[in-house]
């Protein structure tokens, strides 16, 4: 597979967004977020997203120069208007702004309506532990899995992620509430290759892990079955109040996937008593965890984010594998 270097797939993303009208420090954030996106091994979030993104701001979905502004605030607590900006300009604004909020009261709670997909979830739990702070972070989507037990789909896949700061790695959880996220099933249909697991349902109501399938009915597997549907609903609800934006139901009402809901905290465990204690408590669980017997002779039990570093080091060493076809298209861009 083609590799490319981190600093290359960095200045094309640059280049593009100054060509479409981007400031000079806007397009350096957003090349930024999208590259390391892909130096990390989200590639259906990174490169892959990237000419969708482009798109987007061609047909007037995303407003390039709009800012987020305050709209109403709480104590810590505060509503924010995306006014139809980059998804992942705003969401990272708003991390940026609970993390500033949890420095002074020791928690802050951020809430954004009107903006557009954040691409990856995970960049703004790793900010936040990057900032020595907890962060819990979600967001609503369209339609995009059925509740559980019905045909259509009602609910959105929501992704959440919760992440906590650690000096030997930061742990950092980033999934939605479908088996796959529609980016890894677009991947592996790309591919025609079958998912590992059952990802959704066919257009007859089966099971199935066919991702041509999966996509053609539009009925992806909540996780944990009717949990992670009633997951799913509460995630939409609660970012839809604190924000006072759109819910799933109205996202799907108005047609494509903008003007969405989404919600960032940060607690500073700065702020929390016994610091030497709290750091020997995850340290002692990540321990546990790594001693766990694997299920395979030469398998490896990781936290979640471990991986990560772990790939991003190789990609950083060797170049980022990029899929020809999607490289291609930012280059024509």
């Amino acid at each position: 597979m083609l590799r490319i270097k981190y600093e290359q797939m960095y200045s094309e993303f640059f280049r593009v967004l100054l060509k479409v009208g981007f400031s000079q420090e806007r397009a350096e954030l957003c090349a930024r977020l999208f590259a390391e996106t892909s130096r990390d091994g989200v590639y259906t979030h990174g490169l892959n997203r990237f000419p969708r993104f482009i798109e987007n701001i061609r047909n007037g979905n995303v407003e390039i120069h709009a800012i987020p502004e305050k709209i109403s605030s709480f104590g810590a607590i505060e509503r924010w208007d995306g006014n139809s900006g980059p998804g992942n300009l705003n969401a990272y604004s708003c991390m940026n702004r609970a993390i500033e909020l949890a420095h002074e009261n020791g928690m802050g709670c951020v809430s954004i309506r009107n903006t557009n997909h954040w691409m990856r979830a995970g960049t703004y739990g790793w900010q936040a532990a990057e900032e020595g702070c907890i962060g819990i972070c979600w967001t609503n989507t369209m339609p995009n899995m059925p509740p559980w037990g019905t045909k259509e789909s009602k609910l959105g896949n929501n992704p959440i992620v919760f992440a906590v700061p650690r000096k030997e790695g930061h742990i950092v959880l980033d999934m939605a509430m479908t088996m796959f996220s529609y980016g890894k099933i677009e991947s592996y249909s790309m591919h025609s290759k079958p998912l590992p697991v059952d990802g959704g349902f066919d257009i007859d109501g089966n099971l199935t892990r066919d991702p041509k399938a999966i996509l053609e009915s539009g009925r992806s597997l909540p996780i944990g079955f009717w949990k992670g549907s009633g997951f799913s609903l509460m995630l939409d609800l609660i970012a839809t109040i604190l924000s006072g934006g759109n819910s799933t139901y109205l996202i799907g009402k108005n047609g494509g996937e903008r003007n969405i809901s989404q919600t960032f905290i940060a607690i500073d465990l700065a702020k929390l008593p016994e610091q030497n204690s709290i750091y020997r408590s995850v340290n002692e669980t990540i321990e546990d965890l790594h001693s766990a017997e694997p299920v395979e002779e030469d398998g490896k039990i990781y936290y979640p984010g471990e991986r990560t570093l772990l790939t991003r080091k190789e990609n950083l060493e060797k170049g980022i594998p990029v899929e020809q076809y999607f490289w291609e298209q930012v280059l024509k861009l």
